[in-house]
């Protein structure tokens, strides 16, 4: 059974003439009769009754067009809907970014592309960046925005920033009032680090150990309001990039000197997969754009 089948049951269902529906589909009526015998061979019963002047619709085929009608209703409105998808200017792009770029970041960057393609919707997911790479690998995302990494093969890059962690420590600490120190400073504060399965869980760890010790972990988190707020409460020092909004009023906001914390921040999507014109346009867009306007 296919979509040409239930067209040609449609058709011949509303106009009751194998004559009528011939020329309305442009089909002879020996091969529509053909396909209406084969639909009704594979229903496993008839569907119309035969008359001298055409045909009717038995009590099977009422219950079957009523179905038919729905099915090819449904297949009408995919097709709308994959249009819409991948016209330019009206199109659905899904977008994966690391929860650090969701406060301003994004939401910036998104209503600056609508004003030059308004018609074009977004569906928005915040993760990790481990799973907004898994996301793009298995085509659940079409673009990512998340922390740099070790090239994949099926994967393209674009280096868009390099975001600065900063060292946050609690309003009491001995650190609070210096505006940067080397983070060796630090060295013997317990940290509120990041989950093993972010990326600036590895990153964070790395800098460290590039100050010369190995961090003692307090507390591990998601995300930089829970880091913030764990430092806050005083469970420890942490690094994290800025973060409009942050309460200033428990914590210090510290430049840190020595090593150079930088984190870069990139858009990636697949390399061998399809991308719609939509995707393509918003790909073009953040390549030509002046980032630092939407931070």
């Amino acid at each position: 059974m296919d979509w040409h089948q239930l067209k040609y049951f449609q058709t011949l269902a509303n106009l009751c003439s194998f004559t009528k529906a011939s020329v309305e589909l442009v089909l002879s009526q020996p091969a529509l009769s053909r396909s209406i015998s084969r639909l009704e061979e594979e229903v496993g019963v008839p569907l119309f009754e035969r008359k001298s002047r055409g045909v009717a619709l038995n009590r099977y085929g009422e219950i079957f067009l009523k179905h038919a009608n729905r099915a090819l209703w449904e297949i009408a409105e995919a097709k709308q809907e994959i249009s819409n998808m991948v016209d330019p200017f009206h199109g659905t792009l899904l977008l994966g970014f690391i929860q650090p770029l969701g406060s301003s970041f994004v939401p910036n960057l998104i209503s600056a592309f609508q004003k030059q393609v308004p018609g074009i919707r977004f569906q928005l997911t915040q993760d990790t960046t481990k799973k907004i790479v898994s996301q793009i690998e298995s085509a659940e995302v079409d673009i990512g925005f998340c922390s740099t990494q070790e090239p994949i093969e099926t994967i393209s890059s674009f280096l868009i920033m390099n975001q600065e962690l900063f060292l946050i420590v609690h309003k009491d600490h001995r650190l609070a009032d210096r505006k940067q120190v080397d983070l060796c400073e630090v060295a013997s504060d317990p940290f509120v680090l990041y989950k093993p399965e972010t990326a600036l869980h590895d990153v964070i760890e790395k800098l460290c150990l590039d100050a010369g010790f190995q961090p003692i972990m307090s507390f591990e988190a998601f995300e930089e309001r829970t880091v913030a707020g764990l430092v806050g409460a005083k469970f420890g020092v942490a690094l994290i990039p800025f973060m409009p909004g942050l309460d200033l009023e428990k914590v210090s906001l510290i430049r840190v000197c020595k090593p150079h914390c930088i984190i870069g921040i990139q858009m990636v999507w697949r390399t061998d997969g399809y991308m719609s014109p939509a995707v393509t346009q918003f790909k073009s867009f953040v390549e030509n754009s002046d980032l630092s306007k939407h931070i």
